[in-house]
């Protein structure tokens, strides 16, 4: 299969506006997640609407595609890109959406998101990450997910799933390994495509939790393991805490 790697890169941002361009270890980093990504992907593009990120992109040498202003979602953004490189003859199966906010992503955890296409009947990849404390465990913002022996997900939820009966909470981590869910995609072409004309589903809402839509809808959503957890920077304090990863 052929994969090309889409990074959507926004300017606006309510906690941080320009984040891809704010400097890390004095490089954009929009720059830093285009690097890590081209050490796994032949064909890597930059998805923006800001001429002020394109611009950028094209100093360091990358490849940008311009798009609409008006996307509610980074998975809007990447089926437009996708759809217009598709147009111009670029060819590839497989999507791959890698968050412009994600310098350290690692070169495992893209090439363990390409591995899952080994199985044909994939239509969707994503990451999962064995919960190694209590805090994660039973937190609400870090999303759970059960899988199938085969890998594939069966549910993904804000509550600790599965619940175990009969056990204190505190002995919980004893009796079950837990996986907390790493929001990194990747699509084949339809899938894809299917997913951006989904409408929210009742699962989806409850647990507000876009892949629930998708299982809904029947998607096959496969997961890989992985040990590494990277930095996402979401507000200037995430940026102090990606300089001082530099300097170690």
């Amino acid at each position: 299969m052929n994969f090309i790697a889409i990074i959507p890169a926004r300017y606006a941002s309510t906690r941080f506006p320009g984040k891809p361009l704010a400097l890390i270890n004095n490089k954009p980093m929009i720059q830093h997640v285009y690097e890590q990504s081209k050490k796994v992907f032949d064909e890597v593009f930059v998805a923006t609407d800001d001429k002020r990120i394109a611009e950028t992109v094209a100093m360091f040498g990358g490849k940008y595609i311009i798009t609409r202003d008006d996307h509610q979602s980074g998975t809007d953004r990447v089926f437009e890109a996708a759809t217009k490189l598709k147009d111009n003859g670029v060819d590839f199966d497989v999507v791959v959406n890698i968050q412009g906010d994600e310098p350290f992503i690692h070169q495992k955890q893209l090439t363990a998101l390409k591995e899952c296409f080994a199985d044909v009947n994939t239509q969707i990849a994503t990451l999962i990450k064995p919960i190694d404390n209590a805090d994660d465990l039973f937190d609400v913002n870090k999303p759970k997910v059960i899988t199938a022996i085969n890998g594939n997900a069966i549910y993904f939820s804000r509550q600790t799933i599965p619940f175990i009966r009969g056990e204190e909470k505190d002995n919980w981590k004893l009796k079950h390994t837990f996986y907390k869910h790493i929001g990194l995609y990747a699509y084949k072409f339809d899938a894809l495509e299917k997913v951006s004309k989904l409408p929210q589903s009742s699962l989806e809402i409850a647990e507000s939790l876009e892949q629930n839509r998708w299982l809904e809808n029947n998607l096959i959503i496969k997961t890989a393991i992985t040990d590494i957890e990277t930095i996402g920077i979401d507000t200037p304090e995430d940026l102090e805490k990606a300089n001082l990863e530099f300097l170690k």
